[in-house]
């Protein structure tokens, strides 16, 4: 079958999927100011941006590889000449990497943290490691965030270098 006769649909699947894949995440900084206001929500807020992870994020980030390598089978792009796809694909790969090991384990940790009441006769104040936590899941966020943005960009501009 020519794939090229299917380059709408795909395409179509690839922004859909990533609407439905980044979306949420840029929301996960909205439930984190209001976990870090409401200290007493904090973990479900936590667990609640991971399950949209787990179960929305990942496998929709993992479909947007695959949607990508059937443009470009489609559209018959000449891989080594844009500089502006290899740039894009490399930063995925990038991104992905990264939330799929290094946020991930940093969300987990947060869960953790946040899981246990304060042992009995503790000061009263966020439980130990709880800021160092939510600090590296917040950086680690900016970073994704980031990352999505300019995979975007590079996507839709299509610059020249």
């Amino acid at each position: 079958m020519d794939l090229s006769t299917l380059f709408p649909w795909i395409l179509f699947a690839h922004v859909f999927g990533a609407i439905l894949a980044f979306g949420p995440g840029y929301t996960f900084m909205i439930i984190g100011a209001m976990g870090r206001l409401e200290p007493q929500h904090a973990n479900f807020g936590v667990r609640t941006t991971m399950a949209i992870s787990k179960k929305i994020v990942y496998p929709l980030a993992i479909f947007q590889g695959v949607t990508g390598v059937l443009l470009i089978v489609a559209s018959r792009v000449d891989l080594g000449s844009a500089i502006w796809l290899q740039t894009g694909i490399a930063l995925y790969a990038i991104a992905l990497t990264y939330s799929l090991s290094i946020q991930q384990s940093a969300v987990n940790r947060l869960i953790d943290v946040t899981s246990a009441p304060p042992p009995a006769g503790a000061p009263p104040g966020p439980p130990p490691g709880l800021r160092e936590a939510a600090r590296k899941v917040q950086q680690g966020g900016i970073i994704l965030g980031a990352l999505v943005a300019v995979i975007v960009l590079l996507m839709v501009l299509k610059p020249t270098f």
